[in-house]
């Protein structure tokens, strides 16, 4: 038992003592001369014990002592009351057990109540009480939503002391709440002056208080916030409660920021097609591998092979995923093994013990301009490596085998993008002469993956800038990791083979105007406290993406109103290809290297 339990168990039987002493001395003096009160104080010390048995056992001492509510002041009156009426039974039921008139429990009762609450609603009272004016530590601080949100909110920062904010005020589109107190707190609005009230309040830090907004709601409100240069936070969305989300405020990140509606998932037809699966994930250390396993390993495969070249990476998910098993009901058997995808022996000696019904194929080189500078070992991996995974799915029978590819596929410029197609060329060659299927994913920048913009640009706002920009006229489509993960295995249960999916990824994001943004989330001022410096494009890089979904150009629908495929194929058997690349491609420079390429890939711009 803590010291907090033993502390309120000694201040309860003082408050017991206290109340009983004053109903024996006022019985004595004031109604009944003749009440035995010798009794009742030797009577006493036994009915002290008895109540805070009676408490311990009903887990009055459990309640989280430093948040009590009106929740905990219902259960403490009701569990006081219970135990008076128990004593006064007692006294009824047993002849010559002489301790106070039944009458004097109602006093007793009200009295105690008042005793044993207040050291527990001490501190929050006097939080309550105080006038705002006397809060004179952390943020100035503005909670957008005065519903049961914002009162989440509120209660947080009183009763967390790691969070320091200064609460100012509220503001709400309600009019019937504009102008009202919450908590001795003034409610402003509408939302579309959250501007003025920034001003007006020297607001340092906004925190949107509402759960069930809608993504294009919540995107307008935080357009309007960061019209000034102050952090904003929200509160978890209803659907992160159910993934046990322990924290109630939470920083707003670029990802909330998407233009679109996630997408929806056939999680039954997921489940089935994954269930009790040997799964072999290559690449699975990396930003896209590492979801996609841990989306996997939620669908109860029978066993996962996690297969990579850097070690680090899949060490970390490794110890991630034991963690994790240790709160799921199933557990799913995993093992860690570190090769390279180039390497066919290796690759075969996995093939071989594992014998996997699945292969989701990660490993890649992604990173644009270092491939401009590397692109022997863009073939070496993203080709033949490619190459080795389709053919030994062939040789072991496997189910199905997936190729995460690019939009950089599209029309390329760059020696990525281009060996990304010729790998998308080899999966369709494979299917259409092997009885595994095999389909390809296609999709844009993902936020937050190793070396995309949105990592980039917090490291340079966290040193102080500047914020380097190729040009201030380039756009990207956007998708987080979760999607690109759940894209993946969407595509996965309806691929029948050859097929390349492609995601509607809604309108395309300015990069210039998502700088801006993320210094602003910060709680900056761009230009003044971060400078946002264009510098050029890089080599191979593109001003604008291809689209990845022209609904004008036929591409073929399927029952996920979010993901098509794109009308391509490959049939030729790429055998005499892989040959040709193995026998030279070692012996070619750079510049060599990207002209091979461009003879086997229609449409790449080889620029020189």
């Amino acid at each position: 038992m803590n010291q907090s339990k033993l502390n309120f168990m000694f201040i309860d039987a003082l408050g017991i003592a206290f109340t009983y002493t004053i109903a024996i001395t006022i019985l004595r003096l004031y109604i009944n001369s003749d009440f035995d009160y010798k009794m009742a104080f030797i009577i006493l010390p036994l009915v002290i014990v008895l109540k805070l048995i009676y408490y311990f056992v009903f887990r009055i001492y459990h309640l989280l002592l430093v948040n009590v509510g009106l929740d905990e002041v219902v259960k403490i009156s009701w569990h006081i009351t219970i135990s008076n009426i128990i004593i006064a039974v007692i006294t009824l039921a047993i002849p010559r057990f002489e301790f106070i008139p039944e009458i004097f429990f109602i006093f007793t009762t009200l009295f105690e109540i008042f005793i044993a609450v207040t050291p527990r609603i001490i501190r929050r009272l006097i939080k309550v009480m105080m006038p705002n004016h006397f809060y004179t530590a952390g943020k100035r601080t503005l909670i957008v939503g005065a519903g049961p949100g914002g009162k989440i909110v509120l209660n947080e920062i009183r009763n967390n002391p790691q969070i320091f904010n200064q609460p100012i005020a509220f503001v709400d589109d309600d009019e019937s709440k504009i102008g009202n107190l919450l908590s001795g707190y003034e409610i402003f609005g509408p939302i579309r002056k959250i501007p003025k009230l920034i001003d007006e309040f020297a607001i340092q830090e906004v925190i949107v208080a509402i759960s069930n907004i809608d993504r294009s709601r919540f995107q307008e409100i935080i357009n309007i916030i960061s019209e000034r240069p102050v952090t904003i936070k929200r509160i978890p969305k209803l659907s992160e409660y159910h993934k046990n989300q322990p924290n109630k405020i939470l920083d707003v990140n670029v990802e909330d920021l998407l233009s679109r509606e996630t997408v929806k998932l056939d999680t039954t037809g997921i489940y089935q097609f994954i269930h009790d699966k040997v799964v072999l994930v290559t690449g699975a250390g990396g930003s896209i591998g590492s979801e996609l396993v841990r989306q996997i390993v939620e669908y109860q495969p029978g066993f996962v092979v996690l297969f990579d070249i850097y070690e680090n990476g899949v060490y970390d998910l490794q110890s991630e995923l034991k963690m994790k098993f240790q709160e799921m009901k199933h557990h799913v058997e995993i093992n860690v093994l570190i090769g390279s995808v180039y390497n066919f022996k290796r690759l075969e000696s996995v093939f071989e013990r594992y014998k996997p019904d699945l292969v989701f194929h990660a490993a890649a080189y992604k990173h644009v301009p270092l491939m401009e500078e590397s692109s022997v070992e863009a073939v070496r991996t993203n080709i033949l490596g490619t190459y080795n995974v389709c053919r030994l799915s062939d040789i072991y029978n496997v189910k199905k085998m997936v190729l995460v590819s690019s939009d950089k596929a599209v029309r390329p410029t760059n020696v990525m993008g281009a060996t990304k197609r010729f790998a998308e060329m080899i999966i369709q060659s494979f299917d259409s002469r092997s009885e595994t299927s095999y389909s390809a994913v296609r999709f844009g920048n993902v936020l937050g993956s190793n070396g995309s913009v949105v990592p980039l640009f917090t490291k340079q706002i966290e040193n102080g800038g500047p914020i380097t920009l190729t040009d201030k006229r380039i756009i990207r489509y956007f998708m987080t990791i979760p999607e690109a993960s759940s894209l993946i295995l969407q595509s996965a249960v309806f691929a029948k083979g050859g097929e390349i999916f492609i995601l509607d990824m809604g309108e395309p994001v300015k990069i210039y105007d998502l700088a801006i943004k993320m210094v602003k989330l910060s709680g900056l001022k761009p230009f003044e406290d971060i400078d946002i410096k264009i510098i050029g494009l890089r080599p191979g890089e593109k001003l604008f993406e291809e689209l990845l979904v022209d609904k004008d150009n036929g591409q073929i629908t399927t029952a996920n109103e979010k993901i098509y495929i794109e009308k391509l194929s490959c049939k030729k058997d790429m055998n005499i290809e892989i040959a040709n690349i193995l026998e030279i491609f070692e012996t070619l420079d750079n510049l060599g290297v990207k002209q091979m390429v461009k003879e086997y890939v229609e449409g790449y711009d080889l620029k020189t």
